[in-house]
């Protein structure tokens, strides 16, 4: 149920942090895994963490907020690779500020990289998808999909909106037998939060008071939903939004 071998997936924004987590996981399960995004340097290095752990991976570079380049980007994995089986949106970026304070540019930005992006990605799998009889789409979302805070406006809403988007395309390709599903990781260690750390100074202890397992999450975290979302083990799955955030939703 969970035999990935054969399959291909695509992992945007998997040259670091959750993404390159559920990379691994997803390689280790069997998959043939290619890294899309734009720092090539860093999916290079990416693809050969995943090859010397004696997956099969490649990079592929992307603007996931350009429509052609998204499109040449999944052209490209099928001519290398031959299918395409799972695709997981991952790619996002975060801008820390009061509402008030964003330019219309710097809101644009955030939507596009982590919301109008996975459209993108989705609709340019969607037809390679259904023509082999079915697929795999995973969305990231983020414990920002269920609440709000002050200073990132343009994130929650793009994370929000990364559940409903999830929703609505596995209510439209469900006879196409393409499950979509979205999973809001919690406080995890990457790059990303390790930015919002030194930026928030109270920000470590009070994740550490409010989630349940007592610790942060780690890359490897996000490997085995990854695998659950992807592998036949979760065919009759869609439109769901699954936290792994060890409890932090859930306390009050």
């Amino acid at each position: 149920m969970f035999d990935l071998k054969g399959r291909v997936a695509v992992v945007t924004g998997g040259n670091g942090g959750i993404g390159l987590g559920m990379a691994r996981g997803l390689a280790m399960a069997g998959a043939r895994v290619a890294i899309a995004a734009r720092n090539a340097e860093k999916s290079r290095a990416a693809v050969e963490s995943l090859t010397r752990a004696g997956a099969e991976a490649i990079a592929v570079q992307v603007d996931v907020a350009d429509e052609a380049s998204v499109d040449a980007a999944i052209r490209s994995v099928v001519d290398r690779l031959g299918r395409l089986d799972v695709l997981v949106n991952n790619a996002g970026i975060n801008i820390r500020k009061p509402p008030q304070d964003y330019t219309l540019a710097e809101w644009r930005s955030v939507i596009d990289t982590n919301l109008t992006s996975a459209f993108l990605c989705s609709r340019a799998v969607y037809p390679i998808m259904k023509a082999a009889g079915g697929g795999k789409i995973i969305n990231i979302g983020s414990m920002m999909s269920i609440f709000g805070t002050a200073f990132v406006a343009a994130y929650s809403a793009s994370k929000g909106g990364i559940v409903q988007l999830t929703k609505s395309l596995a209510a439209a390709w469900a006879r196409d037998n393409i499950q979509v599903n979205a999973v809001l990781p919690g406080w995890i260690d990457t790059e990303l939060t390790q930015n919002a750390r030194r930026e928030i100074p109270t920000l470590h202890d009070s994740v550490l008071r409010r989630t349940p397992a007592g610790r942060w999450g780690e890359m490897d975290d996000m490997a085995g939903v990854a695998v659950f979302l992807a592998a036949p083990a979760s065919d009759f799955v869609t439109g769901t939004a699954i936290p792994v955030d060890g409890g932090f939703a859930i306390q009050g």
